[in-house]
């Protein structure tokens, strides 16, 4: 798509060197989505599920788990 000459020297104004475009705050189900993907990810890397007495990331990601579970998501 080419833009018209016009509108072109309107963004190339010095004013708007800093403006940029807003950013969309990511939803409670992105956040899940995430979250699930994240224990997936852990559970196919290491061959098991996360256990409560393991590392900080592994004790994290139990909690993840065990919060996806309540929700009914896993």
């Amino acid at each position: 798509m080419e833009w018209p000459q016009k509108l072109l020297e309107i963004f190339d104004d010095p004013l708007l060197d800093g403006v940029r475009p807003l950013t969309i705050a990511p939803t409670a189900n992105d956040r899940m989505k995430q979250k699930l993907a994240e224990v997936k990810a852990w559970i196919e890397l290491n061959g098991r599920e996360p256990a409560e007495t393991g590392d900080l990331k592994e004790r994290m990601m139990w909690a993840a788990m065990t919060r996806l579970r309540k929700e009914n998501l896993i």
